[in-house]
């Protein structure tokens, strides 16, 4: 549902603008855009770490797998992950929404990005670098070691299966989850974890297409 909706968030405006060539947005829809946007990113981040935790118990502990990972278990997961996503979103666009644009700007983008945007405001924009720099690390980061723990655990554990089929079998049910981790992680620093004056709009637009439909 959250990667069906990731795609929602971007791809038909991308191909109205492209079949209309119409090409604009106001403010209010660029806002929202973003919103939703960052909202599914946070989701999929956090997502990404329960499923390397779900992968971790049934790997290293497959005997306590249905008492570790309950249906009430879950769904307070992803209750308590829903609420903190729209928080952090929440408040990357209200730093957003005070600041001032010219008339007319050009995004050099397929979607409402943050940083297109902190390029083209004529306002003071180094609160929401340090905030995006900061907080926003922080929540992405924290998921990040999160499956770097399990996917170690995991490693240990498989390494002591004595069978090479038996690893094989273990490190196949993984494979899918560590390419998108990569793909994910990888693009996503690369994008919004670099000062502005080191980005360029061909490069961000590339990663960013790799994150926001490749992934999904």
């Amino acid at each position: 549902f959250v990667d069906i909706c990731f795609s929602f968030t971007t791809v038909p405006k991308m191909l109205a603008d492209h079949i209309l060539e119409t090409q604009t947005i106001s403010f209010c829809g660029c806002l929202t855009q973003m919103y939703f946007v960052f909202m599914f990113v946070d989701m999929d981040n956090f997502l990404l770490a329960v499923m390397a935790y779900d992968h971790f118990v049934a790997v290293c502990h497959p005997l306590h797998y249905t008492a570790r990972m309950t249906h009430q278990l879950c769904a307070l997961l992803v209750a308590g992950l829903w609420v903190v996503a729209n928080l952090n979103v929440l408040l990357h666009t209200l730093l957003m929404a005070p600041l001032s644009f010219y008339a007319d700007n050009a995004i050099t983008h397929f979607f409402c990005d943050v940083t297109p945007l902190l390029k083209l405001s004529c306002s003071d924009t180094h609160l929401n670098e340090v905030i995006i720099l900061s907080e926003g690390a922080l929540v992405m980061i924290t998921p990040f070691l999160c499956i770097l723990a399990s996917y170690m655990h995991i490693t240990c554990t498989v390494l002591k299966v004595p069978s090479t089929k038996g690893r094989w079998k273990a490190f196949s049910t993984c494979g899918s989850h560590l390419a998108v981790v990569l793909l994910f992680y990888s693009t996503i620093i690369a994008v919004y974890f670099n000062p502005l004056s080191s980005h360029s709009a061909e490069k961000d637009t590339i990663a960013t297409v790799l994150y926001t439909v490749v992934t999904p």
